[in-house]
């Protein structure tokens, strides 16, 4: 069974997965709209990946007898600039949920931190990825050839199983 405030503070991070699948698909449309569909696929794909991230915390609330409660998700932002300020906001946004993952983990009891774990690396990996993505993108500055190619090279990424491609 769940300590009260434990079952509140991981239904408060299943919000924020599923506020960074809603951050995403915004960002997806955005680039879609600017002519990246390469852009849009990688954030389409990131999206997929919170979705699953949101179902873990949903499971493992069940498990351990607790009672998600979904709330009601903001409107994300529509209009993100250029594809490098879209992604510097990806960027800070995945700092953000690693800060507050690492904030549940100093709460949580012993089964929680053994969940948590595959968080943490996971966001490791998540912010390496996307700064890796700022830094190309800022030595591509606003060369067109350079922004489409890296267009092109993040339209390849592999689909996240289970995401419907549209």
């Amino acid at each position: 069974m769940l300590d009260p405030s434990l079952e509140t503070a991981l239904n408060e991070q299943l919000h924020r997965e599923l506020e960074s699948e809603y951050l995403y698909l915004s960002i997806a449309g955005a680039m879609e709209h600017a002519g990246f569909p390469g852009f849009a696929r990688w954030m389409r794909g990131q999206a997929a990946e919170e979705h699953g991230h949101a179902m873990r915390f949903f499971d493992f609330i069940c498990d351990r007898g607790g009672r998600v409660r979904l709330g009601a998700l903001a409107e994300p932002p529509s209009e993100f600039g250029q594809p490098l300020a879209a992604f510097e906001r990806a960027l800070e946004h995945e700092r953000s949920i690693t800060a507050a993952i690492v904030d549940l983990y100093e709460r949580a009891d012993r089964p929680t931190r053994a969940f948590l774990d595959w968080f943490l690396t996971e966001q490791v990996e998540e912010e390496k990825s996307v700064g890796q993505i700022v830094d190309a993108l800022r030595l591509a500055g606003d060369s067109g050839p350079a922004l489409l190619l890296l267009d092109r090279e993040l339209g390849a990424r592999s689909p996240v199983e289970g995401a419907d491609e549209g």
